[in-house]
């Protein structure tokens, strides 16, 4: 073979071969290519599929979830607050200087009744944590004269709808929402205006009930001072015992049942009269009851005991 032949074969296998050499590098980007356009549509149908399960996700409740215990460890915890011995709470007495306020007075009252019974009217929310302490006082006192049915838990609020913090955060706690109380000696009427969801365009909360126009001239007329501190008119929890006294206001600081469980507070303040809850929760409870056998004439005498009828000549 000549020489000019062997340099036109030489360069037809170069041609040969750089050609060969630009097939793989295509080859090789469109592989890159379809792999990155894989993970692309990866993403993206995870994506999807994200945004269709919170859409089918159910909207929350009228009231919010808890997170507190249900079936057997809810009756375990009710059994708990609603089944303490007299002879612990007489124990506890006072409060042991965790009760900050105590019912007032009332004078010249708008006498309550209700079935022809005496009324304690409560009206409070889910989202305040004030009445998150004071509704473990106001089962455990009730329990003294009556059954409940129906309760369930719920936590106070840790934000508003306009995204701002709230004071004592997720305290554990209870809603009369769809309870019934039964008693032969006084009528228990809950009033839970709203909810621990936040609602942006109010910046406050859910509706949950409303209350009467009766019951709000109520709330207008006695959550004012000299029955509450000037600047406090309006507090909630607000509950007025037939005419005779009233609390505005939490009874002791939420602080005590901070970082609790339901069913920690519960055995506290079942079986354990020296801790801080206990001396919170049943010496409210105690202040309660004393304002309650006011309303019931002392009756019935298992909840009317003498430590109670102490409390009962100190409230003013």
């Amino acid at each position: 073979m000549g020489k000019a032949s062997r340099t036109k074969v030489d360069s037809s296998r170069r041609e040969r071969i750089a050609a060969q050499r630009a097939a793989e590098r295509r080859a090789e980007q469109r592989r890159r290519i379809l792999i990155a356009s894989g993970s692309i549509i990866a993403v993206v149908a995870i994506v999807v599929a994200f945004i269709v399960v919170k859409a089918n996700s159910k909207p929350p409740a009228a009231t919010s979830a808890s997170n507190g215990p249900t079936g057997a460890a809810l009756a375990s915890v009710v059994s708990d607050l609603t089944s303490v011995p007299a002879s612990t709470s007489d124990k506890i007495g006072s409060g042991g200087g965790q009760v900050e306020a105590t019912p007032k007075a009332v004078t010249n009252g708008t006498p309550l009744t209700a079935n022809g019974k005496p009324e304690m009217l409560y009206m409070g929310a889910e989202y305040c944590p004030y009445c998150a302490a004071e509704r473990w006082a106001m089962i455990a006192a009730l329990s003294r004269f009556g059954t409940f049915s129906g309760l369930s838990t719920v936590h106070s609020a840790s934000v508003n709808g306009a995204g701002q913090a709230e004071p004592y955060p997720n305290t554990p706690t209870w809603t009369f929402h769809g309870s019934t109380y039964t008693s032969k000696y006084l009528t228990f009427t809950p009033v839970e205006t709203q909810t621990n969801i936040p609602d942006k365009s109010t910046g406050g909360y859910t509706t949950l009930e409303t209350p009467t126009k009766e019951q709000s001239a109520l709330l207008t007329k006695y959550d004012v001072p000299p029955y509450v501190p000037a600047g406090s008119e309006g507090a909630i929890p607000f509950i007025y015992f037939g005419g005779k006294y009233i609390i505005a206001g939490a009874s002791y600081s939420p602080q005590v049942l901070a970082g609790l469980s339901w069913s920690t507070i519960a055995s506290d303040v079942k079986n354990n009269p020296n801790s801080d809850v206990a001396k919170a929760v049943l010496g409210t409870a105690n202040y309660i009851t004393a304002a309650i056998c006011k309303m019931t004439g002392n009756q019935p005498a298992s909840a009317c005991t003498s430590t109670i009828a102490s409390l009962e000549s100190s409230l003013k």
